[in-house]
């Protein structure tokens, strides 16, 4: 199954570790340093220009981190995957 992040982004579910809100989130300056690595190493995604409201952590197959930053609120997110396991039980 895939999670919509917005715009044209979709993720696969079982890719997904977090999906965190960014107005919280960044608080913590641990969460602040590993969103600078990300940047630093280009693995972050910007999937839309407007206010980011959360970003949701991947890996995939290789082990590979993937931070994608979205307008799309983390309970809304997290709504939307919910909903995802409703349909495929």
């Amino acid at each position: 199954m895939y999670l919509h992040l917005g715009q044209d982004t979709v993720v696969r579910l079982d890719e997904v570790v977090g999906i965190f809100d960014m107005e919280n989130a960044t608080i913590s300056k641990h969460t602040r340093q590993f969103l600078s690595d990300a940047q630093k190493n280009g693995r972050i995604f910007n999937v839309s220009m407007e206010m980011p409201k959360s970003f949701v952590v991947c890996v995939d197959d290789t082990h590979t981190e993937t931070v994608y930053i979205s307008q799309i609120s983390s309970a809304t997110l997290r709504k939307r995957t919910a909903f995802i396991e409703d349909i495929s039980i």
